[in-house]
């Protein structure tokens, strides 16, 4: 990766996004000192301009910004870096600078769940019973999508909202499962949607 400090007089703008949620944290700017600290320690460094000098962001606080990634622009002079933040990254206490709260939605966590049943698909082990679905079939996997639902509807019909939500939970991921049992994902289907909408 080759930063262009030179346009900034030394320094580049660096935008911090949480690897999970994707909310913008902060901003913050680099050197290329402040830049090597970060990938040498995985906890982002920048460099301050009022303190004229390097601060690990959390030094004080404990509420440190770990490195999962570093992406640089089209221009190669600002940064997109993504961590996973120890606490609240503003120094107010708020979750960011724009006093944003940084929570996950729904739709993060099925990306999440994603993962894990493509990495159970290509690494299958014996205690995976995702795994075990694969190793079974298609026609099993089917299967389990149409029994799982029926047991939703049947679930719909009462009051138990433990056991409504429980049989939901379990379709919504033997439908995962279906989906990338046939090579496609949730990205495939919400196209679908979007293209009928």
């Amino acid at each position: 990766m080759i930063i262009n400090f030179d346009k900034g007089d030394g320094l580049v703008p660096a935008i911090i996004q949480d690897a999970h949620t994707d909310k913008v944290l902060m901003l913050g700017y680099m050197n290329e000192a402040a830049y090597l600290q970060t990938v040498k320690e995985s906890k982002v460094t920048f460099y301050s301009r009022s303190k004229e000098r390097l601060w690990t962001k959390g030094e004080s606080s404990g509420n440190f910004l770990h490195l999962v990634d570093i992406k640089l622009d089209c221009d190669s002079d600002a940064l997109l870096i993504k961590v996973n933040p120890d606490g609240p990254t503003c120094h107010t206490g708020a979750d960011t600078c724009w006093k944003e709260t940084n929570q996950s939605s729904p739709s993060n966590f099925l990306d999440h769940l994603e993962d894990i049943i493509q990495h159970r698909k290509d690494h299958p082990t014996e205690q995976s019973y995702t795994a075990s679905l694969f190793a079974k079939g298609i026609n099993k996997v089917a299967q389990k999508v149409g029994e799982e639902a029926v047991e939703l509807v049947i679930e719909s019909k009462d009051d138990n909202e433990q056991l409504f939500l429980g049989e939901a939970a379990d379709l919504m991921f033997h439908y995962l499962v279906l989906l990338k049992a046939k090579g496609y994902g949730l990205e495939d289907v919400v196209k679908v949607l979007k293209a009928r909408h």
